[in-house]
């Protein structure tokens, strides 16, 4: 859970530095920087909610797979599926 917290933060941070170079600047240099980083954390996102040790159904599945904002919602997925668990 831990490795899908950080790719979720990295996944969210390094989109939102991306359109604002998109919209602001549109430095070459940021893109090509940033851009295999994000892609990098989103295939993250995904593996690590397949491999999760919470039992993932194939909605948090799905959730995962949606570009930008699939960790954050996977991860909520799966703490609150971990706390109704929880006696």
């Amino acid at each position: 859970m831990r490795t899908l917290r950080i790719a979720a933060g990295v996944e969210a941070v390094s989109l939102t530095v991306l359109l604002i170079n998109l919209f602001a600047t549109h430095v070459t240099a940021i893109s090509s920087l940033i851009g295999p980083l994000h892609g990098a954390a989103y295939v993250t996102v995904v593996t690590a909610t397949l491999l999760s040790r919470s039992p993932a159904s194939s909605g948090t599945r799905r959730r995962a797979a949606i570009p930008a904002i699939g960790g954050l919602l996977a991860l909520w997925r799966l703490r609150d599926r971990s706390r109704a668990s929880q006696p």
